[in-house]
């Protein structure tokens, strides 16, 4: 959440500071300060890849996870580091079991030669994806990327729905996209972007537009009880106006089998 301070400023850089105001994207002073902030602090950005979750679920074949699944000459986790360092996401922590992990950092390591710092997070047991994620609580203190550890984004734009979160007043902001079968995934009421209601797969449903597995949030969430950010975090968040989405033009790709590794490739 965002707070008031006073701070005391040169009045020269509070002219150029007021000169990124637009009135369109940044609508104030405060607003250019944080957007010019957050600017020169980009390349310290802080991204979760969360693949939590029994080991045997997360397995595709006899030797890989969903994660770690091959993709051509390259991998699912490291198309996914490759987009987050390209997104200035320089440290970065992946949460999973324990055998995940070291089949993860096989390929790895510490991340230096990927341009990027990554932090290995053991989970033992797990009641849902919040319960997984809060695994990080201590361990960051600014604004957060989440990417499920399932998917291939290369076509997102994180940078769109980074700024959208920074800009605004929430403690989520979550990737949409539209969907022909809403019941795979959680959906969304919305009023401009502001999130009304988030229903995960609902049995029926008359709008089509859902949670693509990818979020930006503030600590805060961290705090928010519940197992499930799908069942239980994210819709309280909605219920007292804290949720917000962006919709992307692009989507996702999910990589549950191999026959989804085919389609892709």
């Amino acid at each position: 959440m965002k707070q008031k301070i006073s701070i005391t400023i040169d009045r020269e850089i509070l002219k150029r500071i007021d000169s990124v105001v637009d009135n369109v994207i940044i609508r104030n002073r405060s607003q250019a300060i944080e957007h010019l902030v957050n600017n020169s602090l980009g390349e310290n950005r802080t991204a979760v890849i969360l693949s939590g979750g029994d080991e045997k679920n997360m397995k595709i074949s006899e030797n890989e996870y969903r994660i770690t699944a091959g993709i051509g000459k390259t991998t699912v986790v490291e198309k996914a580091i490759k987009k987050l360092r390209q997104n200035n996401f320089r440290n970065i922590f992946i949460i999973a079991r324990s055998n995940i992990l070291t089949s993860v950092f096989d390929i790895l390591k510490d991340g230096s030669s990927y341009g990027v710092k990554i932090g290995y997070v053991e989970e033992k047991e797990s009641n849902g994806s919040a319960s997984s994620l809060r695994l990080v609580n201590g361990k960051i203190n600014t604004a957060f990327l989440v990417v499920f550890g399932d998917i291939i984004f290369d076509k997102i734009n994180i940078e769109e729905l980074w700024n959208q979160h920074i800009r605004q007043n929430s403690i989520a902001t979550l990737m949409l996209t539209t969907s022909p079968m809403p019941s795979k995934k959680g959906i969304v009421k919305m009023e401009g972007i502001k999130i009304l209601r988030f229903e995960q797969k609902p049995k029926q449903s008359d709008i089509y537009i859902g949670f693509s597995s990818m979020f930006v949030a503030e600590p805060e969430i961290l705090g928010y009880r519940g197992s499930s950010l799908e069942y239980d975090v994210f819709p309280r968040l909605a219920e007292k106006g804290l949720l917000e989405g962006h919709l992307s033009s692009e989507k996702e790709i999910h990589i549950h089998t191999k026959e989804d590794i085919n389609k892709y490739c």
